[in-house]
């Protein structure tokens, strides 16, 4: 069978192949194109597996809504660049959404759903990585909801509608009309964004965090050189301001760094003349808790031109 352009075309329309790729692999196949995409598929998985030890710190943090539900997903991949790529933009709104459509915030769900594209999740992922030709990863996954109210979202840093930089959700549980939670979900969003809450309140902070806390606190009031019920009394006191500064309804708002959360979401509802209850919230910042690998870009390059 003759090779011809218009083949070519529709491998890669639907492989996302390179032409040359696809035309070598329809000449592998005899120009049968379920073969040369199944072809395609399997060293793109031989490509995925030589790249997944690499480090994935980059990407986009993706967030998506709808009315009382909304979910957060962070995708990473190896370099900056590739947040620009409109691949990679759309496969990131792609899986928030089938996150938001699943209601999970579970990974596994997410990679094994149906992608519209056709095959799943996983396999374009798969795909993306042979042709965009770094590593990506789904890296975590959150849905939150309230039963009546709204989630809203704020993206900071946007590279694209719903995808930036660092991703919060909002879950404001009222009988308050839309737009009023719409607003203050906006302020209680952007005051998350900034303030980088640790938990929803101080009985939601890691009992590991406390305790790595308590220590610190307990090495620098030893060095006081105070009686040790002194000490101990510091110790508390270096913990409850810990808590209080990083449990979001007692942070103080950012907006007039005098009012703390609690209150303004207690103020909004006195006005709104219902009560507004901040039932939970997510904060994705890219690349949170990764450690990115050094590289010697002048060594990479000379590695490249002598190999």
């Amino acid at each position: 069978m003759a090779i011809t352009a218009a083949n070519v075309k529709e491998l890669r329309d639907r492989s996302g192949a390179g032409m040359m790729d696809a035309k070598k692999a329809l000449e592998e196949t005899g120009g049968d194109l379920e073969s040369a995409v199944d072809l395609l598929r399997a060293k793109g998985l031989a490509t995925a597996s030589k790249k997944s030890s690499r480090t994935a710190a980059e990407g986009l943090v993706g967030v998506a809504v709808d009315g009382t539900k909304g979910s957060a997903v962070e995708v990473n991949s190896q370099t900056d660049f590739v947040a620009k790529n409109e691949q990679f933009q759309d496969f990131v709104s792609r899986v928030t959404d089938i996150a938001l459509t699943l209601g999970t915030s579970e990974v596994e769900p997410i990679l094994a759903a149906d992608h519209p594209e056709g095959g799943s999740v996983q396999d374009v992922l798969t795909n993306n990585i042979a042709t965009i030709g770094e590593n990506q990863v789904v890296r975590r996954a959150k849905t939150i909801s309230v039963d009546k109210g709204r989630v809203v979202s704020y993206v900071h840093n946007v590279t694209a509608p719903g995808l930036g930089g660092i991703g919060v959700l909002v879950a404001l549980e009222s009988e308050t009309p839309a737009d009023i939670l719409d607003g203050l979900g906006k302020q209680l969003a952007m005051h998350i964004a900034a303030a980088f809450p640790l938990a929803l309140d101080a009985d939601g902070l890691d009992a590991e965090v406390i305790e790595r806390e308590r220590a610190i606190a307990a090495e620098k009031a030893a060095e006081s050189g105070k009686p040790p019920e002194i000490v101990e009394k510091m110790v508390d006191g270096a913990i409850k301001k810990f808590a209080k500064e990083n449990a979001l309804l007692s942070q103080l708002f950012v907006i007039d760094n005098k009012t703390p959360i609690a209150d303004v979401v207690a103020q909004a509802g006195k006005e709104a003349g219902a009560e507004i209850v901040l039932k939970d919230y997510v904060r994705f910042q890219l690349g949170e808790g990764i450690e990115k690998e050094e590289s010697d870009f002048a060594a990479e390059v000379a590695a490249a031109v002598g190999s």
